[in-house]
């Protein structure tokens, strides 16, 4: 699943050819992928419209339209959204929605897994969307200081590697740089979030934002279906240190890398350099 740094990096590659663009036609070819309303309202509702700006809230990128209107899309596992220079350039398979500009182009949305969705929304009402909703700090954002990330392991007993992907925590952030932050910070994904100590702290908080900031340079990782929204790849998956990396020997000590199941999802880390209990 794209995750925040490929997600931004979407954002940004995308910004600059569909600002001001007026939506000239809207068509749906797979219905499922909207939320809460049908392929004939959603066409009479955002056909027409400019898109005022792109922003990011986590995982989510949020079209501002004309006349107060939302649109927010979620990538989920395999979605893309690429811009089209020239429209007559044939439709990939497993497309969902092509939205087309008066001044040439096009911008679709593909999916092979299908998962992704579209709401639209009033501006700024988001309650209908449960994840975006709910979403907690950015990690990037000045909100995001270590007190703030004290003060959210604090009392919290969980896995530091569950809380790190708990979207109401900390939004955007996924596997790849769970794993990534952990093995910089040398924390183990198993420790209890409020076994931390100060310096660990400060640690992790360091390493989270370093590697969401050099994630984003690389525009963003590439392992199967990510795309920018030029359709080109990302290229910091030739910069992951751990992620990925189950049998080959750890980056800083030479120790055999391990993964094993935490939080529900597949783990890597060093044994070595990040031990599971500090004494």
């Amino acid at each position: 699943m794209p995750e925040l740094p490929e997600v931004e990096t979407v954002r940004r590659s995308l910004l600059p050819v569909i600002l001001d663009k007026p939506i000239a036609s809207v068509d749906v070819y797979y219905e499922r992928i909207l939320q809460h309303i049908t392929p004939r309202k959603f066409k009479e509702q955002i056909t027409g419209r400019r898109i005022l700006d792109l922003a990011r809230r986590g995982k989510y990128l949020i079209f501002h339209l004309e006349n107060h209107l939302d649109l927010v899309a979620h990538l989920r596992m395999t979605g893309r959204l690429i811009y089209y220079s020239d429209a007559a350039i044939a439709m990939a398979k497993h497309t969902s929605v092509i939205f087309g500009f008066a001044s040439g182009g096009n911008l679709r949305f593909e999916d092979v897994r299908k998962f992704g969705t579209l709401d639209l929304v009033t501006s700024g009402e988001y309650e209908q969307i449960k994840g975006l909703h709910s979403l907690g700090v950015e990690p990037l954002s000045e909100a995001f200081t270590v007190e703030h990330l004290q003060n959210l392991i604090q009392d919290r007993s969980t896995k530091i590697k569950g809380l790190l992907l708990d979207q109401t925590k900390i939004a955007g952030m996924g596997n790849i740089y769970a794993d990534e932050s952990l093995f910089m910070a040398r924390i183990h994904p198993e420790r209890p979030a409020n076994s931390l100590s100060s310096l660990e702290v400060q640690s992790l908080h360091l390493a989270i934002k370093d590697v969401l900031q050099d994630a984003i340079v690389g525009q963003g990782t590439t392992l199967r279906d990510y795309r920018t929204g030029y359709g080109r790849e990302g290229s910091f998956q030739n910069k992951l240190q751990i992620y990925g990396k189950k049998g080959e020997k750890c980056p800083r000590c030479g120790v055999d890398l391990e993964y094993k199941k935490v939080a529900g999802r597949t783990s890597h880390f060093c044994p070595a350099c990040q031990r599971e209990q500090r004494s």
